[in-house]
């Protein structure tokens, strides 16, 4: 298949490299000038080579073309989204209009990007689908390398429009990648682990993040019976709200399970700190600035309390974390935020009507 990927950073280079060797035409696309510029420039010159380290075994790919050109993603089977969250609406303003009908564009992570999308485009003729999570762990440890922490052994995404939901699943299943398929787009937005997960150790981190300057592991260290009840009452606001949606209210630590291990009969909570104690993660966050607060935070729940306000839902903790975090950077988060209003109250009454059928 024809794939172009979106975003030159670790999440759009483990994809690239991965769909490569799994021989696909992948074009590597660089949206911006602000990181990874290295290795963007090392691909260049180099005619894609690049080397996935996995577990210490090393696969040498070539992405087959290199671009900056957006324009690239005409004539694609898959045009695949890998750029931070907070940067949806600006690329899909110029995105949209370059794709065409019968085109899938997959968006990883979503958190319900497919209302932007909406917001654009009133009937798209392409389909749509979210991701949960990134399907690969891992970070570029030099220019031209990646180094793979993990792979998810299922990925959930949603599709819209539903009509549409087995056309998108003949042609997903085509890349290789171990996709389970969701009722909704919704879903996959809520359960995006980086919302619980990254918002909560994060904040809490902050005193080390600044003391150490980032030379700690938020995974390792911060995940203390106290922080871990933070994260529980977190979750079970989510929880509360995928349940008036009518999906099913699955905790954090359950979702995790099914992402991260075939073994069903594990205990859920002894996956993630297993997952979490891995030698293989990295250090981090580096800064209060880190993606896990700036992102995480405006584009994760912000929309989390937004939607529990829709829904008459208290978000306490939500809300609690949305200030801490907004205090401690000096600005507020929900300006700019991923809220209902941002997203477009018509553009989800059409998503959630949608997955009612």
């Amino acid at each position: 298949m024809k794939i172009a990927v979106l975003g030159a950073g670790n999440s759009g280079c483990a994809l690239a490299a991965d769909y490569s060797l799994r021989g696909h035409e992948v074009t590597l696309i660089k949206t911006s000038h602000s990181m990874h510029d290295d290795n963007f420039n090392f691909l260049l010159e180099n005619g894609g080579r690049m080397v996935m380290d996995e577990f210490g075994s090393e696969s040498l790919c070539r992405i087959a073309h290199i671009s900056r050109e957006l324009n690239a993603v005409c004539g694609q089977d898959v045009v695949l989204v890998c750029v931070q969250t907070g940067f949806h609406l600006a690329l899909l303003r110029r995105l949209v209009p370059l794709l065409s009908p019968g085109q899938i564009l997959l968006i990883n992570p979503g958190y319900l990007s497919t209302a932007y999308v909406l917001g654009l485009c009133d009937k798209p003729e392409f389909i749509i689908a979210e991701s949960e999570s990134n399907f690969i762990d891992g970070r570029i440890s030099a220019p031209g390398r990646f180094h793979v922490g993990f792979r998810n052994v299922r990925n959930p995404i949603g599709v819209y429009p539903a009509a549409k939901a087995a056309l998108a699943r003949r042609k997903l299943d085509a890349l290789g990648t171990p996709f389970v398929y969701l009722k909704s787009v919704v879903e996959a937005a809520l359960h995006n682990p980086n919302m619980i997960v990254h918002t909560v150790g994060a904040v809490m981190s902050i005193p080390r993040i600044e003391a150490t300057n980032g030379d700690y592991c938020m995974y390792h260290e911060v995940f203390t019976p106290s922080v871990w009840n933070i994260l529980e009452a977190l979750d079970g606001e989510k929880m509360r709200i995928l349940s008036a949606l009518g999906y099913e209210a699955l905790p954090y630590v359950e979702a995790c399970k099914f992402r991260n291990s075939l073994d069903d009969g594990r205990d859920a909570k002894a996956i993630f700190f297993d997952y979490a104690a891995m030698p293989s993660r990295a250090k981090g966050p580096s800064s209060v600035r880190s993606r896990y607060i700036t992102e995480d935070v405006s584009q994760g729940l912000v929309m989390l309390e937004s939607l529990g306000h829709s829904l008459d839902i208290p978000t306490p903790v939500a809300s609690a974390l949305i200030e801490l975090a907004s205090a401690a950077l000096g600005f507020g988060l929900r300006a700019g935020g991923r809220s209902l209003e941002a997203l477009g109250r018509e553009n989800i009454r059409k998503i959630l009507a949608d997955a009612e059928g």
